[in-house]
């Protein structure tokens, strides 16, 4: 006899549906409404992990990209983030949600450094809907921390999470930390790249694109314990040329240095505001700590992915993308000594003008 699975989104409702009417009430900052598509939806007979993952989850990442194209400010992202953090909530406690423990343990936790805690949210609660006993820890946690609470728990498996790829060396010392005492690491979001290339340079046991994929991987079959005797350097051999270290313990004075030489190169800015100052050395703070990362990793890529992007969201607020390239170029000119970080920023010199050449004959 067949078991049949009831339908996701049951009266012939679509989750693309769902996910709209979701997505405008957090856009709106009505939780009440958010809330009550939620719960109507399960009342009806909807599957919570479709909810999860095929409704909660695409509505997140559209909350981001209305960020990113400038249609909502930094605070409408946060407070819809909230709302979607408190549906979860709503989802985790109503009576079609109740499960047993079956399997094992797993810890589900952000790197140190990773505010963006929903992903990892959404994953504890496909794990528990699926029968494992979870143990969310949030957002940024420490690693000595992390380490703690597995030597008093004993978890068979760790599922840590990035969203911000300049969070990728302070995840390598936690994965080797969790391997360290013989408990296994799988990796997910998207700081690990496309196809997850950066999980297995780190080390990472097993990665994972979505929660739904990771479930299924755990499922199939538990990871192998690590190896004991495991090195990160090993992972990394090019750190011997101490390029990642010095662009890091540098970047402060790296900050300042090139901001006053924008300002040499750039008389507008001292027509600037305070605020407008503040920014840009916050936007030089990240160019710098994406380059120490690329540095870190030896791959261009990354970084170059990074300025592009970065020129997307700069057009998108009305400023022109070549102004990247003078703080690339005063860049490799602090940093003419370094080999592979001078080779990363002319290929995003190249990549900006590139990408926009109706700008790249201006002045800089």
């Amino acid at each position: 006899m067949s078991i049949s699975t009831p339908p996701a989104f049951p009266r012939g409702g679509r989750p693309e549906q769902l996910a709209d009417q979701l997505l405008n009430a957090a856009l709106a900052g009505d939780e009440h409404s958010a809330i009550e598509l939620v719960v109507s939806a399960l009342d009806e007979g909807a599957d919570p992990e479709g909810i999860l993952l095929d409704v909660i989850a695409p509505v997140q990442g559209k909350v981001g990209q209305e960020w990113a194209e400038n249609r909502i400010n930094v605070a409408q992202e946060h407070a819809a983030t909230s709302i979607n953090e408190r549906v979860i909530t709503a989802l985790g406690v109503h009576p079609a949600v109740g499960t047993s423990i079956t399997r094992g343990r797993i810890t589900v936790a952000c790197v140190d450094g990773e505010w963006h805690a929903l992903p990892a949210r959404l994953l504890s609660e496909v794990l528990k809907l699926r029968g494992w006993r979870i143990d969310y820890l949030g957002a940024q946690l420490p690693t000595p921390h992390l380490i703690a609470h597995l030597h008093t728990t004993g978890a068979d498996v760790v599922a840590l999470s990035s969203s911000i790829a300049t969070r990728l060396p302070t995840t390598h010392a936690a994965i080797s930390a969790c391997q360290a005492i013989g408990v296994p690491v799988l990796v997910g979001g998207a700081a690990f790249g496309p196809a997850g290339r950066y999980a297995k340079l780190l080390g990472a046991d097993a990665w994972a694109p979505d929660a739904r994929a990771a479930a299924d991987q755990l499922a199939r079959s538990p990871l192998s314990r690590p190896q004991l005797d495991h090195q990160p350097i090993d992972d990394l051999p090019h750190l011997a040329d101490q390029e990642y270290t010095l662009v890091t313990r540098n970047s402060d004075s790296l900050v300042r240095t090139v901001f006053a030489a924008l300002e040499d190169a750039l008389p507008f800015m001292n027509e600037y505001s305070d605020l407008q100052r503040e920014r840009t050395a916050e936007d030089l703070a990240s160019i710098i700590e994406f380059l120490a990362t690329a540095l870190y990793l030896d791959d261009e890529d990354l970084f170059t992915g990074f300025i592009t992007w970065t020129a997307q969201v700069l057009t998108a607020r009305g400023v022109p993308a070549q102004s990247l390239r003078p703080t690339l170029h005063l860049l490799a000119l602090e940093l003419k000594d370094f080999p592979r970080a001078t080779r990363v920023l002319r290929a995003a010199t190249r990549t900006v003008t590139t990408r926009h050449p109706s700008e790249a004959g201006k002045p800089a």
